[in-house]
């Protein structure tokens, strides 16, 4: 068969239109693949940054609240020390339980987690359609 002549070229027909699109389909999945995976990398590193400072935090704020309240009992060892301990904690508890609310409360909220990537996936739905 003569290449030479139109319609007959590797390029035509329908098995090179098929071809195209699948390579045209694949470049566009591994894209969006790869846009999925950079979120989810920076989502790790956020998490990660989050929790060492966090962690860090809480891990010196507890130790100062200790300090602070041997420092308070010092100060009213002579009236009334035991009075001051039971404020101490009633006050400790109450900010602890405030606390644990709120953190229940922000891991209840539902976030938008690959939101790029759903959005760049609708983008291309419509696209084709």
């Amino acid at each position: 068969m003569d290449e030479s002549q139109p319609g007959t070229s590797s390029d035509s027909g329908l098995l090179a239109v098929l071809r195209r699109l699948a390579t045209t389909v694949v470049d566009l999945l591994r894209t969006r693949l790869g846009l999925l995976a950079t979120e989810l990398e920076e989502e790790r590193g956020r998490i990660v940054h989050f929790l060492v400072l966090a962690l860090s935090a809480g891990f010196l704020l507890a130790l100062g609240i200790v300090s602070l309240t041997f420092f308070i009992i010092l100060i009213a060892w002579e009236t009334h020390p035991i009075l001051i301990a039971g404020l101490l904690t009633a006050t400790y508890l109450g900010v602890g339980v405030v606390l644990a609310v709120k953190a229940r409360n922000i891991i209840n909220t539902k976030t938008r987690l690959f939101s790029a990537s759903l959005e760049e996936l609708r983008k291309d739905r419509d696209g084709l359609v």
